[in-house]
């Protein structure tokens, strides 16, 4: 079974209400940061969907934690039982 993503968001910009970032691109006013946020917002829905389409640009990690517990549990012991 393959997971199915979807990518959906719908925002506005309260002094910009009709600025939409797919059909607009670069906000008009670079210091209202309502469309700053959304255009933000759309550049990473794009480079997931990006992403998402080529799995080998999906990367699934581990924690360090993790990672560490599985050697140890892995690695012989060095301890040989003899003490000379």
């Amino acid at each position: 079974m393959s997971p199915k993503i979807r990518f959906r968001f719908e925002g506005r910009c309260a002094r910009h209400p009709r600025y939409n970032p797919t059909r607009d691109g670069r906000p008009y006013d670079g210091k209202c940061e309502g469309c700053e946020a959304l255009y933000v917002i759309q550049l990473y829905t794009r480079i997931a969907k990006r992403r998402a389409a080529d799995p080998n640009l999906v990367v699934v990690g581990t924690s360090a934690v993790r990672e560490v517990e599985q050697a140890v549990a892995v690695e012989p012991s060095s301890e040989t039982g003899d003490e000379s």
